[in-house]
């Protein structure tokens, strides 16, 4: 009864090693990833596309 009892907690307490041991690394690796990266600059006035043969519409 003991060894059995032995054997689930050590199940227990592998189980919860590795969740957190998942957990942290996952979190460390992406951590402050949006922080990082410069949000993407969109002009506020567009060229006017160009006609075809390369000339500008009026």
């Amino acid at each position: 009864m003991v060894k059995r009892l032995e054997q689930v907690a050590a199940l227990v307490v592998a189980a919860g090693l590795a969740i957190v041991s998942y957990w942290l690394f996952f979190s460390w690796a992406q951590g402050g990833r949006e922080l990082r990266q410069t949000p993407r600059q969109v002009p506020a006035i567009q060229a006017e596309p160009a006609a075809p043969g390369g000339r500008r519409l009026p």
